[in-house]
C-alpha cells in the first residue's frame, strides 16, 4: 500500500511530464487515484489533486470522453470520500469539460447521468448543483424551454429547504432564461426575488458581481442607461479586485455601452485611459472605441465598417448586438432624415448614394419610417424615387367644435334647472 509521501511524489512526477509525455503522465495519475493507497486525509488529499491533473490534462488534450469515463470511474472511490468533496469534485470535472469547446451535447449527456446517479445515492446537495449547471447549459445551447421547466423545478424543491445561497442562483438563472425569452416582467420578478435572498445572507463577491451584472442589463433594455451604468461599475470594481479579466472586461464593455447610448461617447476614450481601463487593454476595447468615435462622427459607414471588423467582440455578445442594432438603426434615421429635408422629390439611388448605404437597405428603411409617421411622404417605385410631403398643420377645428358642444350641453342644462325651478 503506498503512503501518501508516494503518491505525492508521483503527482508531482505526473506534473513534471505532462508536456513532454502526457500519456504518461495520465497513467501516473490514474495509477494515483486508482491503486492501492491509503485511507487517510494525505492520501485522500493526493487523490483529490491527482483527479483535477488529470481532469485538466484530457481537457487540453480535448479528450471530453475520457472526462465522462472518468467520472463513472470516480464512483467507487466516491463512496469512500465525504458527500461534500465528493460534490466539489464532480462540479470542478464538470466545470473543466465546459471549458473544451465544441462538447456541447456530451456536457447536457453527462449532467443528466450524474443527476441520475446522485438521485440514486441521495445525494441532494451535488443533485441539485448539477441541475443547476444544466438548467445553465440548456440556455446556452438555446433550449429555453427545457431551461425553464428544469428551473421552476428546481427552484420549488429548494424553496423548501430555505438554501438561500442557491436560490440566488436559481433565481439569477431564472432571470436570465426570461431575459433571454424577452419577458422583461418575469426577468425583473426572478431578479429581486434573487436579491430578496442575498440580503438574508452573506453573499461572496462573485455572486455579487453578477447580481449586478444582471441588474445594469435588464436597466440597460428599458433604456435606463445612466442607471445600468452605476451597476455595471459596481461590478467592474469587484472583479477587478477579484482578477476576473474576462467578467471584468465584459463589465467595462458594458459600462462604455452605456456612456454611447445615453449621448456621452465622448467620456468612452478618457475610460479606457483610466487606471482601470489600462489594465485591460486589447480588441474589445479597441471596438468600442471605434464604436464612440463613429458615433460621435454620426457616421452610419464607420459604425457598420466597426461592427463587421470586430464581428466576435460585439456581433458575438447578444446584449451589446441589440443596444448596437438599435443605435445603428437611430443613426440611419437621423442621416436619412437629414439627406432628404431640402427635397421635395429626390431619386432614391441618390440618397442612398448620400449616405454610402446599399439601395435595397434604404427603400426598406424609408418605408418603414413613413410606416412609423417619422416623415410624410411616399415611395414611387416605378420612378424609383421618394416623394416627401409638407407637414401639415394641425387642424384645430374639430377640437375647437368638441369644446363649442360641450360649452353649449352644460348650458342647456343649467336652462333645464332654473325651468324646472320655475314651473315647480
Amino acid at each position: 500500500m503506498a503512503s501518501a509521501e508516494e503518491l505525492v511524489k508521483k503527482v508531482e512526477a505526473g506534473a513534471e511530464i505532462e508536456d513532454s509525455k502526457p500519456l504518461e503522465a495520465v497513467a501516473t495519475y490514474r495509477d494515483v487515484i486508482f491503486g492501492v493507497g491509503g485511507s487517510d486525509g494525505d492520501s485522500v488529499k493526493a487523490k483529490e489533486s491527482a483527479i483535477d491533473k488529470l481532469s485538466k490534462l484530457y481537457a487540453k488534450l480535448k479528450d471530453a470522453p475520457a472526462l465522462r469515463t472518468l467520472l463513472t470511474e470516480l464512483r467507487p472511490l466516491f463512496a469512500t470520500v465525504p458527500k461534500a468533496k465528493t460534490a466539489k469534485i464532480v462540479r470542478n470535472i464538470i466545470d473543466i469539460l465546459a471549458g473544451v469547446p465544441g462538447f456541447d451535447d456530451l456536457q447536457v449527456e453527462l449532467c443528466k447521468e450524474q443527476v441520475a446517479w446522485a438521485r440514486a445515492e441521495k445525494r441532494t446537495f451535488l443533485r441539485h448543483r448539477v441541475e443547476l449547471r444544466l438548467s445553465g447549459l440548456y440556455l446556452d445551447m438555446k433550449s429555453f424551454q427545457d431551461a425553464l421547466k428544469l428551473i421552476g423545478q428546481l427552484a420549488f424543491e429548494v424553496k423548501k429547504l430555505d438554501d438561500k445561497l442557491l436560490l440566488v442562483d436559481i433565481h439569477l438563472l431564472e432571470s436570465k432564461i426570461h431575459y433571454a425569452l424577452r419577458n422583461m416582467p418575469k426577468a425583473k420578478a426572478a431578479l429581486t426575488a434573487a436579491r430578496t435572498n442575498a440580503n438574508a445572507i452573506y453573499v461572496p463577491p462573485s455572486l455579487q458581481c453578477v447580481i449586478d451584472l444582471q441588474s445594469g442589463i435588464l436597466h440597460a433594455e428599458e433604456k435606463d442607461y445612466k442607471t445600468a451604468y452605476s451597476y455595471f461599475f459596481e461590478a467592474f470594481e469587484q472583479l477587478n479586485n477579484l482578477d476576473d479579466e474576462a467578467k471584468a472586461v465584459m463589465a467595462l464593455k458594458y459600462m462604455l455601452m452605456c456612456k454611447v447610448m445615453c449621448n456621452q461617447a465622448e467620456d468612452v476614450a478618457s475610460l479606457i485611459s483610466s487606471k482601470g481601463g489600462l489594465k485591460h487593454q486589447g480588441e474589445t476595447l479597441d471596438a468600442m472605441k471605434a464604436v464612440a468615435e463613429a458615433y460621435t462622427k454620426r457616421s452610419l459607414k464607420d459604425l457598420q465598417s466597426t461592427l463587421r471588423s470586430y464581428e466576435k467582440q460585439l456581433g458575438d455578445d447578444p446584449i451589446i448586438a441589440a443596444h448596437l442594432g438599435a443605435l445603428q438603426d437611430s443613426l440611419m434615421e437621423q442621416n436619412l432624415l437629414r439627406v432628404i429635408e431640402p427635397f421635395s422629390t429626390v431619386e432614391i439611388a441618390h440618397v442612398a448614394n448620400l449616405i454610402e448605404l446599399p439601395l435595397s437597405d434604404v427603400e426598406m428603411k424609408l418605408s418603414q419610417m413613413i410606416l412609423d409617421g417619422k416623415f410624410e411622404g411616399i415611395l414611387d417605385q416605378g420612378a424609383g424615387c421618394l416623394i416627401v410631403y409638407d407637414d401639415s398643420a394641425a387642424n384645430t377645428m374639430y377640437k375647437a367644435t368638441l369644446e363649442t358642444i360641450s360649452n353649449m350641453d352644460r348650458v342647456v342644462d343649467s336652462l333645464m334647472v332654473k325651468s324646472s325651478k320655475i314651473v315647480a
